[in-house]
C-alpha cells in the first residue's frame, strides 16, 4: 500500500482536503496519514484539530510550530520551527506521498523537509495567482518542488506547465473543496442558527478579512475603511470570522472584535468549520472581505461578494464577485450593488470557474495508480520560443 501524509495547518485547507482524504482512506491500494500543523493546534485560533478527529480521522503527526506573535519575525521563526517539526514528523510517518494543498508557509515547510527526505511531493491547487501577498510566491515555489500537480482550472494547469512542470504530471480536476456540494449534509436555517448562536435578520452578511501581507503599511486604515463602509448598513447582521495567522493577522482581530463589541447584530468566530461555513453561504445576502472563498465556493450559491483589494489579483472570477478597492465609499457602493436583487437574480445561470465538484476521486485514483518509479527526476518542460526576427537596416 502506497502510503501518503496529508498535511493540514488551517481550517480553510481542512475543508479543501477532507474529500481527498476520505477517498485516500477509502482506496485498498492507500493508506492515509494526517499531519496536522499551525492553526489547528492554536487555542487562539480554535484549536481545530478536534474537527479533523470529529471528521472522523485520526492524526498520525502533529508539528507544533506556531509562535505567539505576528511579525515578520514570530512567522520566519514559525517557519524554522515547522520545519525541524516536519523532518521528525516525516522521518517517523516514511510516507510514498506527501499531499499539500494551496499557498501557507506551514505547507511549504513541509515540502521542504519532504525534499532532502526524497518524498514525491503532490500539490493541490497550483498554478493561481494572489499577487496581493507573499503566498504568491510560496505557491509557485511549492510548484517547483511538486512532482504531481491538481489544479482547479485549465488556465491554472497552463500556468504550471509554464512553469516547466511535465505535462503529464499536470491534472485539471477542478477544486476538490466543492465536492461538498453534493456529498455532504449541509445545515437548514434553524440548525444552523443554533448551531452558531447567530441570529440572522433581515440582511446578513460574512465578513472575512485577512492580511495583505505585500503590502509595507499596517491593515489598521483598510480595516478601518471596511468598518466605515458596514457603519452604513446599520440594519445588517454581520458575522466575523477570524483572519489566518499570517503578519499582523492578530492586529487585524483584535480590531473585529473591538468592533463587534460595539456593533449591534455583530458575532466574532474563530472558525466555523466546514459544515457551518457552507451552510452559511446558503442563509447570507452577501459576503464582504479579500478571503478567496468569495471566489471558489460563494459563486456555487450563487451568493454575491464584494472581495476587496489586491489580495485576490489574478485568480479567475465568476459574476457573482464585485471588486473594490480599499476605500470606504468604494466598499459602501459594491455592497448596495451586491444586494440589490436584480443582481443575484441575474446569477441564476451563472457557471462557476472551479467546477461543482468530482476532484476527490479522481486526485485519489491518480495517487494509487500514478507510477512513483524515478518520479523525484524532474526535467524542466520547456514551451516552444517564438522565434524572432531580425530587422533589416535601412
Amino acid at each position: 500500500m502506497r502510503r501518503v501524509a496529508v498535511v493540514t495547518g488551517t481550517r480553510a485547507d481542512l475543508g479543501h482536503l477532507h474529500w481527498i482524504m476520505h477517498e485516500i482512506r477509502a482506496d485498498p491500494g492507500l493508506q492515509l496519514q494526517v499531519i496536522a500543523t499551525g492553526m489547528h493546534l492554536s487555542p487562539e485560533f480554535g484549536r481545530t484539530e478536534t474537527e479533523i478527529t470529529a471528521a472522523g480521522f485520526q492524526i498520525d503527526a502533529r508539528v507544533e510550530m506556531l509562535l505567539s506573535g505576528d511579525t515578520p519575525v514570530s512567522i520566519a521563526k514559525s517557519m524554522g520551527l515547522g520545519l525541524i517539526g516536519f523532518a521528525d514528523a516525516l522521518d517517523r510517518l516514511r510516507p510514498d506521498l506527501l499531499l499539500v494543498l494551496g499557498d501557507r508557509f506551514e505547507a511549504l515547510v513541509a515540502v521542504q523537509a519532504a525534499l532532502p527526505a526524497r518524498i514525491p511531493v503532490a500539490h493541490v491547487h497550483g498554478g493561481e495567482a494572489s499577487e496581493g501577498v507573499m503566498d504568491e510566491a510560496v505557491r509557485h515555489a511549492m510548484t517547483k518542488m511538486a512532482q504531481l500537480h491538481f489544479t482547479a482550472a485549465e488556465p491554472y494547469r497552463q500556468r504550471v506547465i509554464q512553469l516547466g512542470e511535465d505535462p503529464a504530471r499536470v491534472f485539471n480536476v477542478g477544486a476538490p473543496g466543492l465536492d461538498h456540494l453534493t456529498r455532504t449534509p449541509l445545515l437548514d436555517r434553524d440548525a444552523w442558527m443554533a448551531a452558531t448562536g447567530f441570529r440572522l435578520g433581515p440582511t446578513n452578511l460574512l465578513v472575512t478579512y485577512h492580511p495583505v501581507t505585500l503590502e509595507a503599511q499596517g491593515p489598521e486604515t483598510a480595516v478601518a475603511a471596511l468598518f466605515e463602509a458596514l457603519d452604513r448598513f446599520p440594519d445588517a447582521h454581520i458575522l466575523f470570522t477570524r483572519a489566518n495567522a499570517d503578519t499582523a493577522g492578530r492586529v487585524i482581530n483584535r480590531l473585529i472584535d473591538d468592533y463587534a463589541s460595539h456593533r449591534s447584530g455583530a458575532q466574532v468566530v474563530a472558525s466555523l468549520g466546514t459544515v457551518r461555513y457552507l451552510s452559511a453561504l446558503r442563509f447570507m445576502d452577501a459576503m464582504v472581505g479579500n478571503s478567496s472563498s468569495a471566489l471558489i465556493e460563494a459563486p456555487c450559491f450563487g451568493l454575491p461578494a464584494v472581495n476587496l483589494g489586491d489580495r485576490q489579483q489574478g485568480r479567475l472570477r465568476a459574476a457573482s464577485v464585485i471588486d473594490a478597492p480599499e476605500d470606504s465609499a468604494a466598499i459602501a457602493q459594491a455592497l448596495h450593488r451586491a444586494l440589490a436583487p436584480g443582481f443575484r437574480a441575474g446569477l441564476q445561470d451563472m457557471i462557476p470557474p472551479y467546477g461543482r465538484g468530482g476532484a476527490a476521486r479522481a486526485i485519489a485514483r491518480i495517487l494509487a495508480n500514478f507510477p512513483l518509479e524515478h518520479i523525484l527526476k524532474k526535467r524542466f518542460f520547456d514551451l516552444p520560443v517564438p522565434r524572432q526576427t531580425r530587422g533589416k537596416r535601412s
